[in-house]
């Protein structure tokens, strides 16, 4: 513990305040507070002695994007986009940010108490187990939507192996059905794999399921390795599916092994991801190694405190929209049927700002302040931290046991998470629709065992009814 502070509350902060000349102010300061949160809150996740996915996924990003990042904004006064505020927008962002990890660190306080509570619901859900025909089921399908759905795209499968922009300009991420599509193949796939991975194996009597199992197991890893790839798709999904994958191994689920494998997922994310968008354009520039500085306010992967500062200015002039809840809720409605469907909110804060580009980022802390102001961003993060919560110890109780859905589900919402916290929720909702409805379809409600009815107690016989005051020899 007082090595991971050292680093993470005392070094990294320390090595970007130092890169180059700070400039002090009301706003750096209370960053500060964020960081000492942040870095606390994730230090407690890698030295505590359960598993804690969910909690590590969010204060993991919470840490990074809304702390050492605007710390480095607001330090040199560098953003990466162009749109420019003052001083007040952005202490009210750096309030905004930790009002809802505040909310977030009492949600998960509340669940704790209620340990041994909680809602019935997510407990029967989590205990779900796979079921052999309906994974099978899922491989085969998967396997049919691969070989309609790939060749489709304009360039087929060599499409996937090039880069986002040459998936992009074949219409699969331009056109919002062939998109859809794409993200109908990758999450099925995903989902697919995983099952058959963990599909529990029966001493005898199966000889069929085994033969079918490493049939299709090739035939899944060479599809996911075609349809969930870094190169092509995004790098937040693929770092999801290869952090599933890892984190529900059985030898990944112990508190020790989990420690090693989310420091080496911290450093990744602190060191190698600002370089993973290698394969994102056909014209690949050569790699420039950049300070912690440099890349926390040059870079377009950390836009997610700028863009909160673009919301709290656009909340002011255009005020509160309650009914933009209703875009996510309702995604899939047309907007040829509604005419008012809100935006996605980071291509209506791309807007406001002035920007040629929309592709930017719309973090959930100003997402849920565009509805309703500062008290919904408090009750959203406190239900997010008591579900969080309460998922984790389900799945550390279920971790020595039968595979169950937590085992599955619960590393799946932990780092799709990172996603859903960054935004925009509405761009994200869809895929994370599939993610948690396909296992739903391929899993079985666990049978609980009834313990057996107690005989009645048998009536002393006639004649030796037990004496008062005295005890009863065997």
């Amino acid at each position: 513990m007082c090595c991971w502070t050292l680093v993470l509350v005392a070094l990294l902060p320390a090595l970007v305040l130092l890169d180059t000349g700070t400039r002090f102010g009301t706003a750096l300061a209370v960053q500060c507070v964020v960081v000492l949160h942040t870095g606390g809150a994730l230090v407690r996740v890698l030295t505590a002695p359960s598993v804690r996915l969910v909690a590590f996924g969010f204060w993991l990003f919470a840490y990074v994007w809304l702390g050492l990042a605007p710390l480095a904004m607001l330090a040199t006064d560098t953003y990466p986009l162009d749109y420019r505020t003052g001083e007040p927008t952005a202490v009210a962002a750096v309030a905004l940010t930790e009002l809802g990890l505040l909310a977030h660190s009492a949600g998960a306080v509340l669940a704790a108490r209620r340990a041994g509570g909680g809602p019935a619901v997510l407990k029967r859900l989590l205990s779900r187990r796979l079921a052999p025909v309906p994974v099978l089921l899922l491989c085969g399908l998967s396997l049919l939507l691969a070989v309609t759905v790939v060749p489709w795209q304009q360039g087929g499968v060599e499409a996937f192996f090039t880069s986002r922009q040459a998936l992009r300009q074949s219409g699969a991420e331009e056109d919002s059905a062939r998109a859809l599509w794409v993200w109908a193949v990758a999450v099925p796939a995903f989902w697919a794999l995983l099952a058959l991975l963990h599909l529990p194996r029966r001493a005898s009597g199966d000889r069929l399921l085994r033969g079918v199992r490493w049939a299709l197991l090739p035939a899944l890893v060479a599809l996911n390795v075609i349809v969930n790839n870094p190169i092509s798709r995004p790098r937040f999904w693929a770092g999801t599916v290869l952090l599933v994958l890892l984190f529900s191994w059985r030898r990944c689920a112990g508190p020790r092994a989990f420690r090693v494998a989310a420091a080496a997922v911290t450093a990744g994310v602190l060191f190698v991801f600002p370089y993973s968008d290698y394969f994102r354009y056909d014209e690949r520039e050569a790699v420039r190694v950049l300070t912690l500085t440099e890349q926390f306010s040059t870079t377009m992967d950390y836009d997610a405190f700028q863009q909160m500062q673009t919301g709290i200015d656009y909340a002011a002039d255009h005020g509160f929209s309650p009914s933009a809840a209703l875009g996510p809720a309702l995604f899939m409605v047309p907007r040829s049927l509604w005419p008012g469907k809100p935006q996605t909110t980071g291509i209506e804060l791309a807007h406001y700002a002035g920007y040629d580009f929309s592709n930017l980022s719309a973090p959930l802390w100003i997402e849920t302040y565009l509805w309703g102001g500062a008290p919904c961003v408090a009750a959203a993060f406190c239900l997010l931290g008591m579900a969080g919560r309460r998922m984790d110890d389900l799945r550390d109780r279920a971790r020595d046991g039968q595979v169950t859905l937590a085992v599955l589900l619960v590393p799946a919402f932990a780092f799709y998470q990172i996603i859903l916290l960054r935004g925009s929720l509405m761009a994200i909702v869809g895929p994370l629709l599939l993610l948690l409805a396909v296992p739903l379809l391929i899993t079985t409600r666990a049978v609980t065992r009834s313990s057996p009815p107690r005989a009645p107690a048998r009536p002393p016989a006639a004649g030796h009814a037990p004496i008062p005051g005295h005890r009863r020899h065997p």
